[in-house]
């Protein structure tokens, strides 16, 4: 069988709000093995953010001034081989060069999927799926710019640390959005040549038939002629 690998990505600061008002309802991650190298964590490599069955309830702040939150940078963590930085493991490596090794692999873990999408264009996304697996969706796509995270009033301050905590993602973001573009843009100009083409071709096969119908009317014109003549003999 032939797999194919695609995503959707977000911008990280909306992405990081919708997930927080999740996990504030109660969702939590304990389904998730995080198995890197045939295994999971161990609870000093991956320490939890909180006591109890869940993190219901807890505040944007205790959300983000937890340091082992999997929230940030999620993005860039589930695009890349984190086995090239030692998994969960930090003393592996300095901790720039494991950012580094990770946005890294996560720009041509992306460049090579066959298709990706960007939450914030959905109706472009719909045209690249389509073009890109030759199949058509029944309805078209939907731009909710009205969500939970959109609904979260923030001040300046509180969105430039969501930035800095989501700082791989934001890269990742800026380099998926202008990689996603450039599909896009290619796509649109292959239809407009295929259009084109086919314009092209039906022109020609009409100009072919006009001048059928052009030849068979001259001939029918000289025989209706020449009739004429032999009856005008007799």
């Amino acid at each position: 069988r032939n797999f194919y690998y695609i995503t959707i990505l977000r911008d990280p600061v909306s992405r990081y709000l919708s997930e927080w008002r999740h996990v504030q309802r109660g969702a939590t991650w304990k389904a998730s093995l995080h198995v890197c190298d045939g295994r999971s964590p161990t609870t000093e490599e991956l320490p939890s953010c909180y006591t109890g069955d869940d993190w219901s309830g807890c505040s944007l702040q205790e959300f983000m001034d937890c340091p082992y939150n999997l929230a940030n940078n999620r993005q860039v963590r589930m695009l890349s081989d984190l086995s090239l930085v030692g998994c969960y493991n930090l003393s592996v490596m300095p901790e720039e060069q494991r950012n580094k090794v990770l946005l890294d692999s996560a720009k041509e873990n992306l460049k090579r999927m066959a298709f990706f999408g960007l939450t914030e264009f959905q109706r472009k996304t719909q045209y690249l799926f389509e073009k890109t697996f030759n199949m058509n969706f029944i309805s078209p796509f939907t731009q909710y710019n009205s969500t939970r995270a959109s609904s979260v009033e923030i001040d300046e301050q509180t969105q430039q640390r969501i930035e800095a905590l989501n700082f791989l993602d934001m890269e990742l973001y800026d380099y998926a959005k202008d990689l996603f573009l450039q599909r896009y843009q290619y796509m649109r100009q292959k239809e407009h040549q295929e259009a084109r083409r086919k314009r092209q071709e039906q022109r020609k096969i009409l100009r072919a038939k006009q001048a059928r119908l052009r030849e068979q009317g001259e001939n029918s014109s000289s025989t209706d002629y020449i009739g004429n003549v032999e009856r005008w003999r007799r």
